[in-house]
């Protein structure tokens, strides 16, 4: 196999949220097998000198949405497949540029996706999916509007989410996905921003239905994730063994003290409603619905806030629609306030990667680890905006130990 190896970098240690300066990494094939202070032998290596710059692990997005080429989920829904898959492998291609190795995606990506980056076929970070997001009628999944009583159900539509009612018919769904190799369980426990016919605090499933999905998530080995804005939403989900809570924009103290009891995740995605302020209409969000981003856009700040200080385990997420996808490093500087510099990089890499459940191997320069690497000018520790402006700092992507992107 291929031997890579980079000399004097100055490594991230995402676990202890420290610099290692003038250290030397070697990959042979897919994984990192030495990190040393001093130089690595090897008769025949691609050597590659970085000069201080900084070496980091891939960026993992936790709550991305690959197949969302427009903010309008209606007319998503309505897509030729082809198309969006066509729109999806230029989304997921950007990504790529932009160092994220690995994103989560929770409503729309799929085993067909997946299956296509794994072989190749398109370039893209290594897709986590969940498949469909599971919505109530009505609910934040439900892109009906309100003169339109069908919805086509078939899997191979290409909307974000599927409607079921009761518990047999959200067991049934969930193990739809499992069956078809999710990682996840997205479901959708309150009110939405792009939903046309629900409201910001509605609650969404009922006790029992939460429960039932999370067994079901359980039994598979895989967990459950849901989009909830409000603390009851938010209470309500984390009480049933939900594991992962996307947004929270309106926690309270009460829901981050149950969240920090639970073991939850919290998923924030600020670099969405800042860009859906400024640009969602433009990117094709309905007009009418753009008055509910006020609800959510300034509380958000203050819930990661609340979070960082109670000690909850924090991904980095950005839920971000159609061309507004550009904005996807925009999420660090939006947490910078209140989040510091080490935890921030921890959140996009080490974080990513517990979240996912793949902490053995993803989030980390350590011998062993994939190689799925970033080479960055200047050091994060101290500018975060180092990781919020790719254009200017990214130097190098390699994903499975192959470089993918080189502006060297």
């Amino acid at each position: 196999m291929a031997i890579t190896i980079f000399e004097n970098a100055t490594v991230i240690d995402t676990e202890a949220g420290t610099a290692l300066p003038d250290h030397h990494v070697a990959i042979e094939g897919a994984r990192i097998t030495e990190l040393s202070p001093s130089p690595i032998a090897a008769a025949e290596a691609d050597r590659i000198d970085l000069r201080g710059a900084t070496l980091m692990p891939g960026l993992i997005d936790a709550h991305v949405h690959v197949t969302a080429y427009t903010a309008n989920f209606t007319e998503l829904q309505r897509a030729s497949p082809f198309y969006v898959a066509s729109a999806a492998a230029g989304i997921m291609g950007a990504m790529l540029d932009r160092g994220f190795t690995t994103v989560r995606d929770v409503g729309g990506g799929e085993f067909g996706l997946a299956r296509a980056q794994a072989e190749g076929l398109l370039r893209g970070p290594r897709l986590i999916y969940g498949g469909k997001a599971i919505s109530p009628t009505g609910g934040h999944g439900d892109v009906r509007p309100m003169g339109v009583d069908r919805h086509d159900d078939a899997y191979n539509q290409p909307g974000l989410g599927a409607i079921v009612d009761g518990v047999p018919e959200l067991r049934r769904r969930a193990r739809e996905e499992i069956r078809r190799g999710a990682h996840h369980i997205k479901i959708m426990g309150n009110g939405g921003i792009s939903s046309p016919t629900d409201r910001i605090t509605s609650d969404q499933f009922s006790l029992e239905e939460l429960a039932a999905v999370v067994e079901e998530a359980e039994m598979a080995d895989l967990y459950v994730v849901v989009h909830a804005y409000t603390a009851r939403s938010i209470k309500r989900a984390v009480a049933q063994g939900v594991r992962s809570v996307e947004h929270g924009n309106l926690a309270d103290q009460e829901a981050i003290d149950l969240m920090k009891a639970r073991g939850a995740w919290l998923v924030p995605t600020l670099a969405t409603y800042h860009a859906l302020k400024e640009e969602g209409v433009a990117a094709g969000l309905p007009a009418e619905l753009a008055g509910q981003i006020d609800a959510v856009l300034d509380a958000g700040l203050g819930a990661v806030e609340m979070a960082q200080r109670a000690g909850i385990p924090m991904a980095y997420g950005t839920d971000l629609l159609g061309t507004m996808q550009r904005r996807q490093c925009s999420e660090f500087t939006l947490r910078a306030d209140v989040v510091p510099a080490a935890d921030l990089v921890r959140a996009a890499t080490l974080n990513g990667a517990r979240l996912i459940r793949r902490e053995h191997e993803l989030g980390a320069v350590r011998p062993g680890f994939l190689a799925d690497l970033i080479v960055v000018a200047g050091n994060p520790l101290e500018d975060i905006g180092c990781l919020a402006r790719p254009e200017d700092h990214l130097r190098l992507v390699m994903q499975d130990g192959r470089i993918v992107a080189d502006r060297r």
